[in-house]
C-alpha cells in the first residue's frame, strides 16, 4: 500500500503547484501546512521533513510503499510523475 504525505507552506507557491498535481491525479494523500501548525507540533513536523530533507525546505513529498522511501523536494513534476506512476 501507498502512503503519501506532503509537508508544506501555505504561502508557498511551489507548495500550491505541488498540491494542485496532486489533486488533479487523484493521489490520495495527507498533508500539513508547516506554517499554520501550534508550536509543538511545528517542531515534530519539522523533526519529520529534516529526516527525509536536512535542508527543511519545501515542498517536501513523502512516498512510502511497502517499506520503500521516495523524497521529492520542490515542485519536480516529472519525478512526481515517476514516483507516483501517473
Amino acid at each position: 500500500m501507498r502512503k503519501v504525505k506532503g509537508y508544506f507552506i501555505s504561502t508557498c507557491g511551489w507548495c500550491k503547484k505541488t498540491k494542485r498535481f496532486l489533486d488533479e491525479h487523484d493521489v490520495n494523500y495527507e498533508y500539513e501546512y508547516v506554517d499554520l501548525l501550534p508550536a509543538g507540533e511545528k517542531q515534530r513536523a519539522l523533526a519529520e521533513v529534516s529526516e527525509h530533507n536536512p535542508r527543511k525546505s519545501f515542498p517536501t513529498v513523502v512516498v512510502s510503499t511497502d517499506g520503500d522511501t521516495e523524497v521529492v523536494v520542490g515542485f519536480k513534476e516529472d519525478r512526481l510523475r515517476e514516483v507516483l506512476g501517473v
